[in-house]
């Protein structure tokens, strides 16, 4: 039993030395892991951020860890769509350039995603890994009526999960936001629910602007947002929204315009769990382990709901 009502998370990353804090879908996931790392570093803790980079990371002169890992300094030439070079001027304006920002090939299978995270963990003597989804659609199992834009997250939790971390985690921040690629949050409180049962649930927490956390998260979005005018965020805009307190159909962006939104409290809930429980419950885990290509695991998971006959129906939550 939890011997406080500090978050389960945050008690077992207190002894931790060392943590990867690492986007789990790319783009503008590791965005949501700024303000764990930022907690965790008041804390004593050292930290290592890192991200699927959805960048022509062959077009970028950067230090080459992995093959599929390379890391990124505010030296390194910036590109037009470049998170993570976003992130790391951001931080070097905030003085805090010697954080390390990882960029992992996107366009990869599990084998090599696996090596590439084994490659990081190696270099910086890592003892914990935290997954974060900007969203909730990485709580995927595979019976749930629509998956949403699970292929790179499900590839991220796989490979971390076979490398046998004692402690490696799963971290979702924007629930609600994935009605946007069509997830039934219905299906998501039931995997959550299943993960307190398996006992994979580590607990959530709100994260607020009255944070130190909180406020720095609001800055590095406006940040991007002036990088990138023309491809803001949705999912970190919306997160944004609910953290300035909008609700309801509100657009931060013209990217959503034609799109009935709803921004939401919950949206700056983070919700916490054991990544070995999540991928024991993933249908489709065992066939992507030895994908060689991102066309394969989405071959895969295809495969395996297409196949399930016995998929949960698609109700709205009745509340």
């Amino acid at each position: 039993m939890s011997p406080s009502m500090i978050p389960p998370l945050l008690q077992e990353l207190s002894t931790a030395n060392r943590v990867l804090i690492a986007g789990a879908g790319g783009g503008f996931d590791i965005f949501s892991g700024v303000p764990l790392a930022l907690h965790l570093m008041s804390c004593g803790r050292e930290v290592v951020l890192g991200n699927l980079s959805f960048t022509d990371l062959d077009a970028v002169d950067c230090e080459v860890i992995h093959p599929d890992a390379f890391l990124i300094t505010p030296e390194t030439v910036d590109q037009p769509y470049f998170p993570e070079k976003f992130l790391v001027d951001w931080l070097a304006l905030r003085g805090m350039r010697q954080i390390p920002v990882i960029a992992f090939s996107q366009e990869i299978g599990v084998v090599a995603r696996t090596e590439a995270f084994r490659a990081v963990i190696a270099r910086f003597d890592i003892d914990a890994v935290v997954l974060v989804d900007g969203g909730t659609d990485s709580l995927i199992f595979g019976d749930e009526p629509r998956l949403g834009t699970v292929v790179e997250d499900a590839s991220s939790c796989v490979a971390v999960e076979q490398l046998g971390l004692e402690r490696s985690f799963l971290v979702c921040l924007g629930f609600g936001i994935d009605h946007f690629h069509g997830v039934n949050h219905r299906s998501f409180l039931e995997n959550v629910a299943t993960m307190i049962r398996d006992g994979g649930f580590l607990g959530s927490f709100s994260l607020t602007r009255e944070q130190a956390e909180g406020e720095a998260l609001l800055d590095l979005i406006e940040y991007a947002n002036q990088r990138m005018p023309g491809h803001p965020s949705i999912v970190c805009n919306s997160i944004a929204s609910a953290l300035r307190g909008e609700f309801g159909n509100f657009h931060a962006t013209h990217r959503t315009k034609g799109q009935e939104l709803f921004i939401n409290p919950l949206m700056t809930q983070y919700w916490c769990f054991r990544l070995r429980n999540v991928v024991a419950r993933m249908l489709f885990a065992d066939a992507i382990r030895r994908s060689t290509s991102v066309k394969e695991i989405v071959r895969e998971i295809d495969s395996v709901h297409a196949r399930n006959s016995e998929l949960r129906p698609d109700k709205p939550i009745p509340l």
